[in-house]
């Protein structure tokens, strides 16, 4: 007989009103949502930033300065009024991560982690009354909400999906349509600045510049652009994305390089972005996403010295040890620092043993790389 279908109360861990009684009777607090608007102020609570000084622009509000810190203890960053709004909606868009499992009779902290701290915070900024979770029936678990009058039982991967289209509607509503300038001149001091190890100072000169390209890249304008001019911003955007990789800002970096991927397009400013956009990936231990993109590279014309050390490393972490050792001889042969692959090469042999040892005595190892196609390797079998 199939068990009745039953619902868990969620009162306990309702957020309703959470953000009304945050900032209740404070002066101070309700200037600060007038100038930076009240969702955009209760995003910056649920990612941990704080805001610490705004500079206002009265001809040009979007252009305001925004001080803000994330997190306890770390370094004071500003951005434009309007590029803080949209960094803001980006991490209210970044994946929560998955759902946790469910006992049969739930704790509150159980129940907070399955539906998401970020995603109970979010609906009771947007009045949306997330009532109970519906269990058993020989349904999937769905979640029970109510709109205004209106009620109705959801997945919790579609409310959820719900909430994020109301945050781009918010994103929407305040996006500047004015004209904007970008100076070219900056990329050469991002680009030392990042050499140098200074990340906060490549991102404090070129943070402000992936909203504007965004919108310029749908336009004629940015269409008509010439090939060079495409080129450094492409550039421009690949630095900004190493620097937010360096300081651990992983979903910001994966925007920013994809849409410097856009303005690339094919030659050697995307061979470039797609290298760095799998530095990404690796980073995070997502290595068969940086596969493909190394891949990419590859075929894009990016020197085989500057990719095959990171393809050799994704393919060992993937225990894909024949295409890891391919690619670490392929990598000696074009140049790499001797010995600078032992953390892959040492393993890999002793994974593959005397099978290697046999296949290369009748097969030498490569001793120059000669095109970019004999740069990427065979799969694994």
């Amino acid at each position: 007989m199939t068990e009745e279908r039953r619902a868990i109360d969620l009162g306990p861990v309702r957020a309703d009103g959470w953000f009304g009684r945050l900032g209740d009777g404070s002066r101070e607090f309700l200037q600060l949502c007038q100038i930076v608007g009240d969702h955009f102020v209760a995003f910056g609570v649920i990612a941990g930033v704080q805001i610490r000084a705004l500079t206002i622009d009265r001809r040009s509000p979007d252009a305001s300065l925004v001080d803000f810190a994330v997190g306890e203890g770390e370094a004071e960053q500003r951005l434009p009024l309007g590029e803080f709004r949209r960094r803001l909606a980006t991490a209210m868009l970044s994946d929560e991560g998955a759902l946790t499992e469910l006992s049969d009779a739930p704790t509150p902290d159980e129940l907070q982690a399955f539906v998401g701290v970020r995603t109970l915070l979010l609906a009771g900024i947007f009045d949306v009354e997330v009532r109970a979770l519906r269990v058993g029936g020989g349904r999937p678990i769905g979640v029970w909400i109510a709109t205004g009058d209106a009620e109705e039982e959801i997945t919790p991967e579609d409310l959820r999906e719900s909430l994020r289209d109301r945050v781009r509607s918010e994103l929407a509503r305040v996006r500047p349509q004015s004209p904007f300038a970008i100076d070219l001149a900056r990329v050469p001091e991002a680009a030392d600045a990042l050499d140098s190890g200074d990340s906060a100072r490549t991102i404090e000169l070129l943070g402000a510049w992936p909203g504007p390209l965004s919108l310029l890249l749908r336009t004629a304008e940015g269409a008509a652009l010439a090939p060079e001019a495409r080129a450094t911003l492409a550039q421009a955007l690949g630095l900004l994305g190493t620097a937010y990789v360096r300081t651990e800002r992983f979903d910001w970096a994966e925007e920013v390089l994809r849409l410097g991927i856009q303005w690339a397009q094919d030659g050697n400013a995307g061979a470039e972005l797609f290298r760095r956009l799998a530095e990404a990936y690796f980073v995070r231990e997502r290595h068969g996403e940086a596969i493909g993109l190394l891949r990419r590279s590859l075929v894009l014309g990016a020197p085989p010295v500057d990719v095959l050390p990171l393809l050799a490393r994704c393919f060992a972490a993937r225990e894909r040890w024949v295409a890891a050792m391919v690619c670490v001889e392929q990598a000696d042969a074009a140049g790499a620092p001797a010995r600078s692959l032992d953390d892959v090469r040492i393993p890999a042999e002793r994974v593959l043993g005397e099978s290697w040892t046999r296949l290369r005595a009748i097969v030498p190892a490569p001793v120059a790389v000669s095109a970019v196609a004999s740069t990427v390797p065979p799969k694994a079998p």
